[in-house]
């Protein structure tokens, strides 16, 4: 009889008796995987967050180089080099100035001295090599790639004024301050068309420049989103979310800078027709 229930049991059932038990850790599912990861997992998002000195440098010098272009073609050629680079320091760094005094901080020229070695870096290039500005002109790869340097670092301004102003300014009828920061922020990306204040509001007699709409749209969005539940369970929010503005303005600069936007479709008024 003993010999027969041991020639009874089947290898399968000694092989399920022998099983050890599944515990409650082995049968927990894995975690869901970030389904926004591809935001970051590219190599074109670290160069949009400047995530290395290398980096953030070469775009600060881009940066520098861009607003010395704009500055020297504007401006008479018998200004005095004193004249010149007053006036491309406050277009460099005017949003950097207006908000901190805002902020009651201090000013970007001043607590950043790497900022400061590339725009008079780029001012001597401009002084000296006028030349350079006429092969900006031609060279459409040229221009995109100072397009490209200028609009990351310009994110990065305002999405960094954005986020000091949200952390300075108190709430007031809202949960969070909703108005200050967003102003801020648009102030941080344009400031530089205002200074000298003499100027007083010139610049947007014939409406909102680009510079200024998109540093607008862009402060705006980065700070509802961060500051309300849009951005609750996002891992890296704001990481992703400063990729997607960075994007959003390199896209805007580069239509503008090549040219690619929609023909004006408006009739133009001849002075003729004013007169009747």
């Amino acid at each position: 009889l003993r010999s027969h229930l041991h020639t009874s049991i089947s290898p399968k059932s000694k092989t399920k008796a022998n099983a050890p038990t599944m515990t409650a850790d082995a049968s927990t599912p894995p975690p869901p995987e970030d389904p926004t990861a591809w935001v970051l997992d590219n190599s074109v998002a670290p160069f949009l967050l400047m995530s290395t000195p290398s980096i953030r440098y070469m775009c600060m010098f881009g940066y520098a180089m861009f607003h010395g272009n704009k500055i020297f073609s504007g401006l008479p050629a018998s200004s005095s080099t004193a004249f010149k680079f007053v006036s491309y320091v406050m277009a460099c760094v005017g949003g950097g100035i207006i908000v901190p005094i805002l902020l009651n901080g201090l000013p970007v020229a001043l607590a950043n001295d790497a900022l400061v070695l590339a725009m008079l870096s780029a001012f001597g290039i401009h002084l000296y090599f006028p030349i350079l500005r006429e092969v900006f002109k031609l060279s459409d790869l040229l221009k995109a790639t100072f397009v490209v340097l200028f609009e990351t670092f310009r994110c990065g301004v305002v999405i960094g004024l954005t986020t000091a102003a949200a952390a300075k300014i108190p709430p007031s009828v809202f949960p969070i301050p909703v108005f200050g920061p967003i102003f801020c922020g648009a102030i941080a990306g344009c400031g530089g068309a205002f200074l000298p204040f003499n100027k007083g509001l010139e610049p947007i007699k014939g409406g909102l420049a680009s510079p200024m709409l998109s540093a607008l749209v862009v402060a705006a969005c980065f700070h509802i989103f961060m500051s309300t539940p849009l951005s609750d369970g996002i891992e890296s929010a704001k990481e992703k979310a400063h990729v997607h503005a960075a994007a959003f303005l390199v896209m805007v600069g580069l239509v503008n800078a090549l040219g690619l936007n929609a023909p004006d479709t408006k009739p133009k008024v001849t002075a003729a027709k004013k007169n009747v």
